[in-house]
C-alpha cells in the first residue's frame, strides 16, 4: 500500500509541476470511467487519470505523456507512454497491478467553446499477472480552461 500512495503521490507531483498553461479536466468513458486531468506541455500534453472498473471491484491510476505526431487545425493526433497502477479486490483479496503502456488518439478541439473531445486506445502490460492487455477505446470529454 505504501508503493500505491508513492506512485500516486509521484503521478500527480509531476502533473502539478508541468510548465504549461493550458489544462483540461474532464471524463474518459471506455472500460470503465476515469475522472480525467490533462496539462499542456511543448509538442504535447501529460495525462493523469483516476478510474474504476467496469465491474466496480477496484481503481486504477494512470499517468501519460502524449507527443502531438501531427495537427490538422482542430484535431491533434497524439502518441505516447506511461504508467498505471491499480487495486483489484477480489472476494476474500485485494491485489496491486502495476504495468506499462502506452496510448494512441486523436483529440478534436472545439473552437466555440472550451471542450476537448477525443478518441484513444490504451495497450497496458501489467507485470504481476505477466499479461498484455488494453482497455478498448475510450471516448474522452473534458472543459479546457
Amino acid at each position: 500500500m505504501k508503493k500505491l500512495i508513492a506512485v500516486l503521490i509521484g503521478v500527480f507531483a509531476f502533473v502539478a509541476v508541468a510548465s504549461a498553461q493550458s489544462r483540461a479536466l474532464g471524463l474518459r468513458i471506455g472500460y470503465g470511467g476515469e475522472l480525467s486531468y490533462q496539462h499542456n506541455v511543448s509538442g504535447g500534453f501529460l495525462e493523469a487519470d483516476l478510474g474504476f472498473l467496469a465491474n466496480a471491484h477496484g481503481f486504477y491510476v494512470s499517468g501519460m505523456y502524449d507527443f502531438i505526431f501531427a495537427s490538422s487545425g482542430i484535431a491533434n493526433f497524439y502518441v505516447g507512454p506511461g504508467v498505471q497502477v491499480g487495486v483489484h479486490n477480489h472476494e476474500h483479496s485485494s491485489e496491486i497491478n502495476a504495468g506499462i503502456g502506452g496510448q494512441l488518439g486523436v483529440e478534436f478541439e472545439i473552437p466555440s467553446i472550451p471542450l476537448n473531445l477525443s478518441l484513444d486506445w490504451r495497450p497496458i502490460y501489467y507485470f504481476q499477472q505477466d499479461v498484455f492487455g488494453w482497455q478498448g477505446i475510450a471516448l474522452g470529454i473534458r472543459y479546457r480552461f
